[in-house]
């Protein structure tokens, strides 16, 4: 089963997340902060990390360019979860350190793709 480390500050999003992904068979950690992210990535070493770029503490953009920066954490695919949708904030999530970029609000089915390919191209459970 897959780990997917959920660092989202926004109740609504993460229940919505959370729940959703647990269905489909992921096994979903949750931070809600950059910091508490970074730590939860370090201890928890999930296979994706889908990281909100608006966060309290520590901001995505900082924790995306710390976990790519660290030995134990730089290999872990992230994709940036932002309502930044404007040109060229998808260059500045890959850019921090971000695999791939999603802007909200969230299509669940490309998000699905998303971290399908962030994988490996393995299939998504049922």
């Amino acid at each position: 089963m897959a780990k997917i480390l959920l660092v989202e500050d926004h109740e609504e999003i993460w229940d919505f997340l959370s729940r959703r992904l647990k269905r489909r068979g992921y096994d979903v950690i949750l931070a809600h902060d950059g910091e508490a992210g970074v730590q939860q990535a370090r201890a928890g070493r999930p296979d994706v990390i889908l990281l909100d770029m608006n966060l309290p503490i520590l901001d995505g953009w900082s924790a995306a360019r710390a976990l790519k920066s660290s030995g134990d954490t730089r290999d872990i695919p992230i994709i940036a979860l932002t309502a930044h949708a404007m040109l060229g904030d998808r260059d500045k999530a890959i850019q921090a350190g971000c695999d791939d970029y999603h802007p909200k609000p969230i299509d669940f089915s490309k998000l699905l793709t998303q971290i399908g390919a962030a994988l490996g191209g393995a299939e998504t459970p049922a």
